[in-house]
């Protein structure tokens, strides 16, 4: 099963539903795990690094979780900004299912918790907030990076976190080369992992 998460649409073995204590968005709520996820019995450390990170969310627009898991990304953008619209993505059918049960037990009606190919084309997001899934191999996420953050709308921006042992850096580096319109920077570095930041330049002026 370990790595398991980060491959399978529909993991093997029993689901083994769990609930689960957290603190999302400042609020103590109870929450449903499984196994055959990514962190399924804690909020992980690099997600509870990039949390503790970012400022509030914007107030409205399209905001995305790249490897959602159970949630815990998706859930609290959800939770810090009830006007936008969450998509929550993921591979993993099992960790779709425990977002739309835990968005739905948090009374949240602007999660959508969808597999990539169900995003559509024209979807623009206003900020990106990731710890995505690095373990994939290096082809694997710089295919995925390069799916999504050329989604980021005008004025928008992304929030990785990344372990600085599995590449922090070297992904940082390979970005600013990737996406020359987008402004990159280190923001934190805490418990072994980096939190980096993109902007979306504006438009040069004619």
């Amino acid at each position: 099963m370990e790595g398991e998460h980060y491959f399978s649409a529909r993991p093997s073995g029993e689901a083994a539903l769990r609930d689960l204590d957290v603190t999302l968005a400042g609020t103590r709520v109870r929450l449903t795990t499984a196994s055959g996820i990514f962190s399924p019995d804690r909020i992980d450390t690099g997600t509870q690094v990039l949390l503790a990170s970012v400022p509030t969310p914007p107030p409205g627009g399209n905001l995305l979780d790249i490897g959602c898991g159970w949630g815990p990304i998706a859930l609290t953008l959800a939770l810090e900004s009830p006007h936008s619209t969450v998509w929550a993505v993921d591979v993993n059918e099992r960790a779709l299912d425990l977002v739309r049960r835990n968005a739905e037990s948090l009374h949240l009606t602007n999660v959508n918790a969808v597999r990539p190919e169900d995003v559509p084309d024209s979807v623009r997001f206003t900020t990106i907030w990731s710890n995505p899934p690095i373990r994939v191999g290096k082809n694997e996420l710089h295919d995925l990076l390069r799916r999504w953050m050329p989604r980021i709308d005008d004025g928008g921006d992304a929030w990785l976190v990344v372990q600085k042992n599995l590449g922090a850096d070297s992904l940082l580096r390979w970005m600013e080369t990737e996406f020359g319109d987008l402004a990159f920077q280190r923001t934190t570095t805490n418990k072994g992992f980096r939190v980096l930041h993109a902007r979306r330049r504006p438009p040069r002026a004619d």
